[in-house]
């Protein structure tokens, strides 16, 4: 592991809300490159309603896209994951051919969910996951109404054993906004496990560069090389 890891991408083109060519997915990873990132996962929406992500579809769409990031001389390792969507039936929809993890290694998974306020299934939901042996990762817990309104959901949040993941992009929000408060309060707090890019589309990504930067001006390199190099390590380890 030569430098850093994105965490939460949407590289994989044509699939979501993501980049849309595979022109797009290698013009990201070469930025991803020059910002210093060796390795990248695969994060694409896993969610109610979707057949098709699966644990082997996206390793298959992965193997593709490392292939062509060869194939242009794009050192960027690929990595498969998802992004699962917390939501009352995903107990049905979640079935093992769609329990994606980080790297496939049943370890760590990343899941987000929208809400104002916490719903009565969030808890019983993440306990559902963790009693698979997983350790649970929210994605940009910073772009939630329920902890704009309530920062300190992080204690709830760390009580139940959740890490939290911070959003790149959030960190160079305009100045006030609830994105970009909550998220650089969570951040000098120590609140975070990690910091992704949430990479979708080209025209977006140098905003998520920009708060990689402003993350290491505002708590230092040695913090920021954990959250996106030492501490990605362990999804893997």
């Amino acid at each position: 592991m030569a430098g850093r890891i994105d965490v939460h991408s949407h590289l994989l083109p044509g699939v979501d809300d993501g980049c849309e060519t595979v022109e797009e997915s290698i013009a990201c990873a070469r930025l991803l490159v020059a910002a210093g990132y060796s390795h990248s996962f695969c994060t694409p929406h896993v969610a109610v309603g979707f057949a098709d992500r699966t644990i082997k579809n996206i390793a298959q769409r992965t193997a593709v896209l490392q292939e062509q990031l060869t194939r242009a001389e794009v050192p960027l390792t690929l990595l498969p994951g998802g992004e699962i969507t917390l939501a009352p039936d995903l107990r049905e929809y979640l079935t093992p051919e769609r329990q994606t993890t980080y790297g496939g290694m049943g370890r760590y998974c990343l899941v987000d969910i929208w809400a104002d306020r916490l719903p009565d299934f969030f808890e019983p939901t993440v306990r559902w996951l963790q009693g698979k042996g997983w350790k649970v990762i929210l994605a940009h817990p910073e772009r939630m109404k329920a902890v704009q309104n309530d920062p300190g959901l992080a204690e709830y949040f760390a009580k139940i054993g959740l890490l939290l993941q911070c959003n790149l992009q959030c960190l160079s929000d305009e100045i006030g906004k609830a994105t970009r408060t909550t998220g650089e309060k969570l951040l000098r707090e120590g609140r975070y496990f990690l910091l992704g890019s949430d990479l979708h589309r080209l025209n977006t990504l140098e905003a998520r560069l920009a708060g990689l930067r402003n993350a290491i001006e505002m708590v230092g390199g040695e913090t920021v090389d954990r959250l996106t190099v030492q501490h990605p390590q362990l999804l893997l380890a």
